[in-house]
Parts: C-alpha cells; sequence; structure tokens
C-alpha cells in the first residue's frame, strides 16, 4: 500500500505534515482582517476615548496591522514586528484599540510555527515582556489592572499554541517519511528477492540440465558418426542419450516441484546434492564418455551444508565443460579436505583451438554460475589456462556446520 506524499507549501499552503484545513488559506486571512479592521476603528468599551487629533491614527494603524497579516505565512518575522510596531504606537498615543493586539497574537502563532523553535521562544518571549511593559502606561493610577497584560499574555499563549502544532507537524512529517522510508524499502527488497530468485533459478536450470543435455548432444554425435562403422559404439551412445534424457526429465520435475512448494508450504523440498552424491555423479559422466581421474584427501562425508552444495556444484561443472572441451575426455578431479577449508581442482587437456573461446577464459553462465555460489558462500574462484591445460581452482571455507 504506497503512503501518499504530502504536498510542500507554497505561497500560503499547508505545511508538510499539517492536517488539511476545512477553509482556504484566503478565507482564513479575510477573517483574520475583518476581525481586525472592526476591532481596530473603534475604541475599547468603556475606555476613555481618544483625543481627536489622535483619531487619524486609527485607520493607519488599523490597516497596516491588517495587511501585516497577509505575510504571516511567507514572512513571519516580518508580520509580528509590523503588527507589534502598530501596537505599540496605540500604547504610546494612549489609544485603547484592540486591533493590533490581536493581529499581533495572530502574528506570534504563525510565527512559532514557522520559524526554528529557539528563535520563536527567543523571539516571542521578547514580545512579550515588551507589549507587557508597554502596557503600563496605560494605567492611570498607582494601582494595577492585570487586564491591561491581556495582550502580552494571549501573545505568549500564540507562541505556546504555535510551536505546539509545528511540533505537531513535525512528528506527522517524520511518521511520514518513516512510512515511506520503509514502503522504499519494502519494495527494495522485494526488488533484490526476485533478482535473487532469478539468478538462482538460472543456476539450477543450468547446474541440473545444461550439463546432461551436453551429455545427449555428444552421444548424439557420436551415435551419427559410428551409426555405419561401428553399430555397438552407436547403441551404446544412444542408450547414454535414453539414460540421459530421463535424467533430465526428472530433473526438470524436481525443480518445477521446488519452484512450487515456495507457493505451497507443505510441498516436499527439492532434494539438495552434496559431496557425499560425487560417486554417482562421476560415475554418471563416465557413463558418458568421460574418463576421470580423481583422488580424494580427506573424508568427504565430513564436508556438508553449503560447502557440501557448492562444492558438489563445482565439480559437476568442471566435469561438464571438461566432456564439452576438453581434449580426449580426459579430466583430472583433485579433492582435499581440510580441517577448516574444502580446496577443489580440476584440469583438463584442451583443444588447441579452445584456447580463444569464452567458455575456457571463464566468461560463460556455467562458470559465472560458479563464481556466484563460490562468493556466497566466501571461497575464491580461480579459473583460467595453466599451460595446455584448463584449470578450475576453488576454495571453500569450512565451519563446524557448514
Amino acid at each position: 500500500m504506497n503512503v501518499p506524499l504530502p504536498s510542500a507549501p507554497s505561497h500560503g499552503g499547508p505545511l508538510r505534515g499539517e492536517a488539511p484545513r476545512r477553509l482556504p488559506d484566503w478565507a482564513l486571512d479575510l477573517i483574520a482582517v475583518v476581525l481586525v479592521l472592526l476591532t481596530g476603528l473603534f475604541p475599547v468599551p468603556r475606555m476613555p476615548f481618544p483625543d481627536p487629533a489622535v483619531l487619524v491614527l486609527l485607520p493607519v494603524t488599523a490597516v497596516v496591522a491588517a495587511l501585516a497579516l497577509l505575510l504571516r505565512r511567507r514572512l513571519p518575522v516580518t508580520a509580528l514586528a509590523l503588527t507589534l510596531l502598530c501596537y505599540g504606537v496605540m500604547v504610546l498615543m494612549h489609544v485603547p484599540m484592540l486591533g493590533p493586539g490581536i493581529a499581533a497574537v495572530i502574528a506570534a502563532y504563525s510565527m512559532a510555527g514557522r520559524v526554528p523553535r529557539i528563535a520563536a521562544l527567543l523571539g516571542g518571549g521578547l514580545a512579550a515582556v515588551v507589549i507587557a511593559l508597554l502596557s503600563l502606561r496605560t494605567v492611570q493610577d498607582l494601582s494595577v489592572d492585570p487586564r491591561v497584560f491581556q495582550v502580552a499574555a494571549a501573545l505568549a499563549v500564540a507562541v505556546a499554541l504555535g510551536d505546539s502544532a509545528r511540533s505537531r507537524r513535525e512528528y506527522l512529517a517524520a511518521v511520514t517519511e518513516r512510512a515511506e522510508r520503509a514502503e522504499r524499502s519494502r519494495e527494495v527488497e522485494a526488488r533484490r528477492r526476485v533478482a535473487e530468485e532469478r539468478l538462482r533459478i538460472a543456476r539450477d536450470l543450468h547446474d541440473t540440465v545444461a550439463h546432461r543435455i551436453s551429455v545427449i548432444s555428444l552421444n548424439a554425435g557420436v551415435a551419427s558418426q559410428a551409426l555405419e562403422s561401428r553399430p555397438e559404439k552407436a547403441r551404446e551412445a544412444l542408450g547414454t542419450i535414453r539414460s540421459a534424457a530421463r535424467g533430465v526429465l526428472s530433473e526438470i520435475s524436481d525443480l518445477l516441484t521446488h519452484l512450487r512448494s515456495e507457493e505451497d508450504p507443505a510441498a516436499p523440498t527439492r532434494p539438495q546434492w552434496g559431496m557425499g552424491d560425487l560417486p554417482e555423479l562421476v560415475a554418471r559422466m563416465e557413463a558418458a564418455g568421460l574418463e576421470i581421474d580423481l583422488r580424494v584427501d580427506g573424508e568427504l562425508e565430513q564436508v556438508d551444508g553449503t560447502a557440501g552444495q557448492v562444492g558438489y556444484r563445482v565439480v559437476q561443472e568442471g566435469l561438464t565443460n571438461a566432456h564439452k572441451h576438453g581434449r580426449r575426455h580426459g579430466v583430472r578431479v583433485r579433492i582435499a579436505v581440510g580441517s577448516s577449508s574444502l580446496r577443489i581442482e580440476v584440469l583438463n587437456r584442451i583443444e588447441p583451438l579452445s584456447s580463444g573461446r569464452g567458455e575456457v577464459t571463464g566468461d560463460q553462465l556455467g562458470l559465472l554460475g560458479v563464481r556466484e555460489r563460490v562468493a556466497s558462500a566466501g571461497g575464491t574462484v580461480e579459473a583460467g589456462l595453466a599451460g595446455m591445460d584448463f584449470r578450475l581452482l576453488v576454495e571453500l571455507p569450512l565451519t563446524e556446520r557448514s
């Protein structure tokens, strides 16, 4: 499920993480301007009416304070400064008008929600102190009416509420960002798993099918050449083809069953070949016409788990390549099982014209699959010419449970 991206603020739009409003911004601005104008053009009830000579300041300060609110989203600090200036002028002129004070409170709320927290708290606190000191000028006697501090108190509350709203927006933005990042991570992980699965299927198809297909192809050539001159050899090659065909059909069936088992947890799992299955592999390749000189130093039964599976595939690929590209179909396999590592070396004499082929240099799919498997097990691979031989050398680390 995709998480919608919140829109960035533009020209007074909602901030990131801010809940959508029922009224648009222009409607809110219009309400604030009308409120400031209505309360800024008339004195406070029950307060002495100002000197008529000072009345000219009423519309000017009221209009300036109202227009300053239109800047509170783009230039919040400027809007607060202008409204405070208008209120200060009214206080110094002893004109008890609420309009500039209301405008200052609204501007302080907007400022606290749009500037860094430290700047908002310092600026709001300083503004509240200045307003409180100016309000003392309205005191006519020694008794102090708490109402003279109402604008300063309202401004401090507005700063606190604006900071709280900003904190809520930041929290919502952080939650949204984490959800987006989690969604992206899930998508990346899904793509990675799909890519790994495709590679695994490609390796399994090559390992379980390609070498048997190569056996079928080689023996088909032998049978076609010996059909008239050596019918016994042709019949032997056809028998090998029949056996290899049955084997490839069986392994394809096993592979398809394994692929379906991921959708059905109760389905049987696909058997994994290990180093203990090497005798069967060697016998099958010898029956296909490959001469194998196998020497094992150590106990193959001790190699299990990942190292055993990868080692089996390494030997299988080496024997298949030797059968396809080797000279006189002969191959030497040396396996050494140590206390902490498994060393596999496959050497086969190559045809002189094969030295420039991609299969010999290790650039084709078979050796690429070997490199991927060995790398996943933490081992190393060396593949290339060693004199007149093609040499495949693999070392795999062994653990207590490989």
